[in-house]
Protein backbone atom coordinates (compact mmCIF):
# COMPACT_ATOMS: atom_id res chain seq x y z
CA UNK A 1 0.00 0.00 0.00
CA UNK A 2 2.77 2.33 0.65
CA UNK A 3 4.48 1.51 -2.97
CA UNK A 4 1.32 2.19 -4.74
CA UNK A 5 0.73 5.72 -2.57
CA UNK A 6 4.32 6.77 -3.20
CA UNK A 7 3.93 5.72 -6.59
CA UNK A 8 0.37 7.23 -7.14
CA UNK A 9 2.13 10.70 -5.57
CA UNK A 10 4.31 10.84 -8.18
CA UNK A 11 2.19 10.44 -10.86
CA UNK A 12 0.27 13.13 -9.30
CA UNK A 13 3.50 15.56 -9.20
CA UNK A 14 4.13 14.28 -12.72
CA UNK A 15 0.63 15.83 -13.78
CA UNK A 16 1.31 19.20 -12.07
CA UNK A 17 4.30 19.42 -13.69
CA UNK A 18 2.60 18.47 -16.92
CA UNK A 19 -0.05 21.33 -16.22
CA UNK A 20 2.92 24.09 -15.83
CA UNK A 21 4.83 22.77 -19.06
CA UNK A 22 1.45 22.77 -20.80
CA UNK A 23 0.98 26.72 -19.75
CA UNK A 24 4.68 27.46 -20.83
CA UNK A 25 3.95 25.80 -24.01
CA UNK A 26 0.89 28.32 -24.42
CA UNK A 27 2.68 31.10 -23.63
CA UNK A 28 5.99 30.06 -25.53
CA UNK A 29 3.37 29.28 -28.84
CA UNK A 30 2.12 32.85 -28.89
CA UNK A 31 5.06 34.84 -28.34
CA UNK A 32 5.99 32.64 -31.99
CA UNK A 33 2.80 33.56 -33.56
CA UNK A 34 3.39 37.23 -32.64
CA UNK A 35 7.39 37.32 -33.82
CA UNK A 36 6.09 35.58 -36.99
CA UNK A 37 3.71 37.97 -38.05
CA UNK A 38 6.02 41.19 -37.41
CA UNK A 39 8.41 39.24 -39.49
CA UNK A 40 6.20 39.01 -42.17
CA UNK A 41 5.32 42.23 -42.00
CA UNK A 42 9.33 43.20 -42.80
CA UNK A 43 9.03 40.79 -45.33
CA UNK A 44 6.50 42.05 -47.05
CA UNK A 45 8.12 45.97 -46.87
CA UNK A 46 11.75 43.88 -48.23
CA UNK A 47 9.71 42.34 -51.03
CA UNK A 48 8.13 45.77 -52.13
CA UNK A 49 11.69 47.64 -51.81
CA UNK A 50 12.65 44.88 -54.23
CA UNK A 51 10.04 44.71 -56.25
CA UNK A 52 10.61 48.95 -56.72
CA UNK A 53 14.59 48.72 -57.25
CA UNK A 54 13.75 46.06 -59.79
CA UNK A 55 11.79 48.06 -61.72
CA UNK A 56 14.28 51.13 -61.42
CA UNK A 57 16.49 48.92 -63.14
CA UNK A 58 19.12 50.33 -60.27
CA UNK A 59 22.73 48.52 -60.55
CA UNK A 60 23.78 45.35 -59.44
CA UNK A 61 25.73 46.45 -56.31
CA UNK A 62 22.58 48.32 -55.03
CA UNK A 63 20.72 45.19 -55.75
CA UNK A 64 22.97 42.76 -54.13
CA UNK A 65 22.20 44.74 -50.92
CA UNK A 66 18.71 44.27 -51.20
CA UNK A 67 18.78 40.40 -51.91
CA UNK A 68 21.09 40.07 -49.03
CA UNK A 69 19.11 42.05 -46.80
CA UNK A 70 16.29 39.63 -47.79
CA UNK A 71 18.24 36.16 -47.24
CA UNK A 72 19.52 37.59 -43.95
CA UNK A 73 15.97 37.87 -42.87
CA UNK A 74 14.85 34.53 -43.88
CA UNK A 75 17.83 33.54 -42.02
CA UNK A 76 15.80 35.30 -39.14
CA UNK A 77 12.47 33.47 -39.22
CA UNK A 78 14.51 30.08 -39.16
CA UNK A 79 15.86 30.88 -35.78
CA UNK A 80 12.53 32.01 -34.94
CA UNK A 81 11.03 28.10 -35.67
CA UNK A 82 14.13 26.67 -34.07
CA UNK A 83 13.32 28.32 -30.63
CA UNK A 84 9.65 28.01 -31.03
CA UNK A 85 10.36 24.30 -32.03
CA UNK A 86 12.46 23.73 -28.79
CA UNK A 87 9.56 25.56 -27.06
CA UNK A 88 6.72 23.63 -28.72
CA UNK A 89 7.40 21.49 -31.35
CA UNK A 90 3.45 20.45 -32.15
CA UNK A 91 2.57 24.19 -32.76
CA UNK A 92 5.21 24.35 -35.11
CA UNK A 93 4.35 20.95 -37.08
CA UNK A 94 0.76 21.96 -36.85
CA UNK A 95 1.18 24.99 -38.76
CA UNK A 96 -1.67 27.48 -36.43
CA UNK A 97 0.51 30.18 -37.04
CA UNK A 98 0.29 29.88 -41.13
CA UNK A 99 -2.96 30.45 -42.92
CA UNK A 100 -5.48 27.62 -43.77
CA UNK A 101 -4.00 27.12 -47.67
CA UNK A 102 -0.22 27.63 -46.07
CA UNK A 103 -0.90 24.44 -43.61
CA UNK A 104 -2.88 22.57 -46.60
CA UNK A 105 0.70 22.30 -48.91
CA UNK A 106 2.33 22.40 -45.37
CA UNK A 107 5.05 19.60 -45.07
CA UNK A 108 6.63 19.32 -41.59
CA UNK A 109 6.12 23.07 -40.49
CA UNK A 110 6.72 24.51 -43.90
CA UNK A 111 7.35 24.99 -47.62
CA UNK A 112 8.48 21.63 -49.84
CA UNK A 113 11.79 22.93 -51.01
CA UNK A 114 11.46 20.61 -53.93
CA UNK A 115 7.84 22.19 -55.24
CA UNK A 116 9.71 25.55 -54.53
CA UNK A 117 12.37 24.79 -56.99
CA UNK A 118 9.84 23.90 -59.25
CA UNK A 119 8.08 27.14 -59.08
CA UNK A 120 11.38 29.19 -59.72
CA UNK A 121 12.61 26.93 -62.46
CA UNK A 122 8.98 28.28 -64.32
CA UNK A 123 9.39 31.81 -63.75
CA UNK A 124 12.72 33.03 -63.64
CA UNK A 125 13.98 33.10 -66.73
CA UNK A 126 16.26 33.28 -68.56
CA UNK A 127 18.15 30.67 -67.27
CA UNK A 128 21.39 28.78 -68.54
CA UNK A 129 21.83 25.92 -69.70
CA UNK A 130 24.24 25.25 -66.31
CA UNK A 131 21.53 27.15 -64.05
CA UNK A 132 18.73 24.96 -65.41
CA UNK A 133 21.22 21.38 -64.43
CA UNK A 134 21.92 23.24 -61.44
CA UNK A 135 18.23 24.00 -60.58
CA UNK A 136 17.25 20.08 -61.73
CA UNK A 137 20.16 18.65 -59.14
CA UNK A 138 18.78 20.76 -56.31
CA UNK A 139 15.03 19.60 -56.85
CA UNK A 140 15.85 15.78 -57.19
CA UNK A 141 18.06 16.26 -53.69
CA UNK A 142 15.75 18.27 -52.06
CA UNK A 143 13.11 15.74 -53.08
CA UNK A 144 15.04 12.54 -51.72
CA UNK A 145 15.88 14.07 -48.66
CA UNK A 146 12.48 14.77 -48.29
CA UNK A 147 11.08 11.54 -48.69
CA UNK A 148 13.61 9.96 -46.44
CA UNK A 149 12.65 12.59 -44.02
CA UNK A 150 8.53 11.93 -44.51
CA UNK A 151 9.29 7.90 -44.05
CA UNK A 152 11.47 8.63 -41.22
CA UNK A 153 8.27 10.07 -39.21
CA UNK A 154 6.03 7.74 -40.92
CA UNK A 155 8.40 5.05 -38.95
CA UNK A 156 8.08 7.13 -35.69
CA UNK A 157 4.49 7.36 -35.70
CA UNK A 158 4.20 3.67 -36.20
CA UNK A 159 6.67 3.16 -33.74
CA UNK A 160 4.79 5.27 -31.27
CA UNK A 161 1.31 3.42 -31.53
CA UNK A 162 3.53 0.29 -31.11
CA UNK A 163 5.01 1.05 -28.18
CA UNK A 164 1.66 2.32 -26.61
CA UNK A 165 -0.20 -0.78 -27.91
CA UNK A 166 2.08 -2.99 -26.09
CA UNK A 167 2.05 -1.12 -23.21
CA UNK A 168 -1.92 -1.25 -22.93
CA UNK A 169 -1.26 -4.96 -23.68
CA UNK A 170 0.86 -5.35 -20.86
CA UNK A 171 -0.81 -3.74 -18.28
CA UNK A 172 -3.63 -5.72 -19.02
CA UNK A 173 -6.08 -3.21 -20.40
CA UNK A 174 -8.76 -1.40 -19.02
CA UNK A 175 -9.14 -3.34 -15.97
CA UNK A 176 -6.25 -3.09 -14.77
CA UNK A 177 -5.44 -1.02 -11.04
CA UNK A 178 -3.77 -0.71 -8.40
CA UNK A 179 0.43 -0.48 -8.03
CA UNK A 180 0.66 -2.32 -11.41
CA UNK A 181 -1.64 0.33 -13.19
CA UNK A 182 0.26 3.31 -12.09
CA UNK A 183 3.77 1.23 -12.99
CA UNK A 184 2.59 0.43 -16.35
CA UNK A 185 1.59 3.93 -17.17
CA UNK A 186 4.61 5.81 -15.96
CA UNK A 187 6.69 3.17 -18.11
CA UNK A 188 4.71 3.93 -21.53
CA UNK A 189 4.61 7.11 -20.97
CA UNK A 190 8.13 7.67 -20.55
CA UNK A 191 8.66 5.40 -23.96
CA UNK A 192 6.16 7.28 -25.46
CA UNK A 193 8.04 10.84 -24.66
CA UNK A 194 11.07 9.15 -25.47
CA UNK A 195 10.06 8.49 -28.92
CA UNK A 196 8.50 11.84 -29.50
CA UNK A 197 11.44 14.14 -28.65
CA UNK A 198 12.62 12.91 -31.75
CA UNK A 199 9.95 15.02 -33.83
CA UNK A 200 12.29 17.94 -32.90
CA UNK A 201 14.59 16.34 -34.79
CA UNK A 202 12.54 16.10 -37.70
CA UNK A 203 11.85 19.13 -37.71
CA UNK A 204 14.88 20.66 -37.51
CA UNK A 205 16.14 18.68 -40.58
CA UNK A 206 13.24 19.98 -42.79
CA UNK A 207 13.97 23.82 -41.54
CA UNK A 208 18.04 22.99 -42.54
CA UNK A 209 16.70 21.73 -45.82
CA UNK A 210 14.16 24.38 -46.86
CA UNK A 211 17.52 26.93 -45.16
CA UNK A 212 19.95 25.26 -47.79
CA UNK A 213 17.68 25.21 -50.39
CA UNK A 214 17.26 28.79 -50.48
CA UNK A 215 21.29 29.12 -49.72
CA UNK A 216 21.76 27.04 -52.85
CA UNK A 217 19.15 28.53 -54.85
CA UNK A 218 21.07 32.23 -54.64
CA UNK A 219 24.67 30.65 -55.26
CA UNK A 220 23.34 29.25 -58.67
CA UNK A 221 21.66 32.60 -59.72
CA UNK A 222 22.16 35.94 -60.69
CA UNK A 223 21.82 38.87 -58.13
CA UNK A 224 19.16 39.83 -60.09
CA UNK A 225 17.73 36.78 -61.19
CA UNK A 226 17.73 36.20 -57.39
CA UNK A 227 15.70 39.10 -56.69
CA UNK A 228 13.12 38.29 -59.08
CA UNK A 229 13.39 34.27 -57.20
CA UNK A 230 12.61 36.08 -54.03
CA UNK A 231 9.84 37.67 -55.17
CA UNK A 232 8.09 34.62 -56.98
CA UNK A 233 8.72 32.48 -53.93
CA UNK A 234 6.64 36.05 -51.58
CA UNK A 235 3.85 36.23 -54.73
CA UNK A 236 3.55 32.62 -54.19
CA UNK A 237 2.16 32.63 -50.49
CA UNK A 238 1.19 36.21 -50.82
CA UNK A 239 -1.48 34.13 -53.03
CA UNK A 240 -1.93 31.39 -50.64
CA UNK A 241 -2.89 34.10 -47.98
CA UNK A 242 -5.19 35.41 -50.49
CA UNK A 243 -6.87 32.39 -51.15
CA UNK A 244 -7.48 31.83 -47.34
CA UNK A 245 -9.22 35.01 -46.93
CA UNK A 246 -11.37 34.66 -49.84
CA UNK A 247 -11.96 31.07 -48.30
CA UNK A 248 -12.64 32.44 -45.20
CA UNK A 249 -15.29 35.43 -46.02
CA UNK A 250 -17.08 33.41 -48.73
CA UNK A 251 -20.56 32.88 -48.58
CA UNK A 252 -21.78 30.28 -46.49
CA UNK A 253 -25.48 29.64 -47.66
Amino acid sequence: MIFYIAQLFDFILASVICTKTIFDFVAGASVFDLEYARWLDEHQRLMTDLRVALGAQIGDDDLRVLVDGAMLHYEQMFRLKGAATRSDVFHVLSGMWMSPAERFFMWLGGFRSSELLKVLARHVEPLTEQQLVGICILQQSAQQAEDALSQGMEALQQALADTLAAAAAASGGAGAGGAESVTNYMGQMAVAMGKLATVENFLRQADLLRQQTLQQMRRILTTRQAARALLVVSDYFSRLRALSSLWLTRPRD
